[in-house]
């Protein structure tokens, strides 16, 4: 077995069971998250705790999604509500800006890594120990691409000389940058897009996680 043959298999092994180790750190998640005391479901936690918004402000989530739902013009979006909070709630130039953004992450108006149509994006990079060229190479191939994805359909979106790999990866599309450093090592860096809900946000990232890992366990 070649030396390239041996990086393969060792990335396909550990990629084939992603899926489990996810289902698993999901099932911890869960089991280790506290209760929330909120009387609304929150479809998102937002950026601040519920004491630091309070601190900043004198009122806490619950208080400012009461306020906030009694806002005729909250469906004109972002910036009608950002006004209202800082103009008629008294919240300032710095805080509207928090709280609006609280308010529609835990209300679903807005939800982290969401793009403005509506789908969202996962990023995830690392300094990895392989040469950019010997790790481009296999990106663009379809046979070794096809190992180093071994549960994803993967399709090649870009040309064979752009600098940034475009791959379809079933579920939205992925762009791969590499940037060579000192060493023999290689930043990457990916953009996930094209999710079509916040769920996938963190399964992706997960994924891109192990992937970015198992190429530098299988490189060193």
């Amino acid at each position: 077995m070649t030396k390239q043959e041996s990086f393969k298999r060792r990335i396909r092994e550990r990629m084939l069971t992603t899926g489990e180790r996810y289902a698993e750190a999901r099932r911890m998640l869960v089991a280790q998250a506290t209760p929330s005391t909120s009387t609304r479901p929150w479809v998102a936690a937002p950026e601040l705790t519920d004491e630091a918004i309070r601190a900043g402000t004198g009122k806490g989530w619950e208080e400012w999604c009461a306020l906030i739902d009694q806002f005729p013009g909250r469906a004109d979006g972002h910036t009608a509500i950002a006004k209202h909070v800082r103009d008629d709630l008294g919240a300032g130039d710095w805080w509207s800006q928090g709280v609006t953004v609280g308010y529609e992450r835990i209300t679903g108006l807005r939800l982290p890594h969401q793009m403005p149509d509506g789908t969202f994006t996962a990023n995830k990079s690392a300094t990895v120990a392989i040469e950019a060229e010997e790790l481009r190479r296999l990106l663009l191939d379809d046979d070794d691409r096809a190992e180093l994805f071994p549960t994803v359909d993967t399709e090649l979106k870009s040309k064979l000389t752009a600098k940034a790999i475009r791959v379809g990866m079933g579920t939205g599309s992925a762009i791969i940058r590499l940037e060579e450093r000192n060493g023999g090592r290689t930043q990457i860096a990916i953009q996930h897009s094209q999710l079509p809900t916040f769920d996938d946000v963190e399964e992706w990232k997960f994924y891109w996680g192990e992937w970015l890992e198992a190429i530098n366990e299988a490189a060193s």
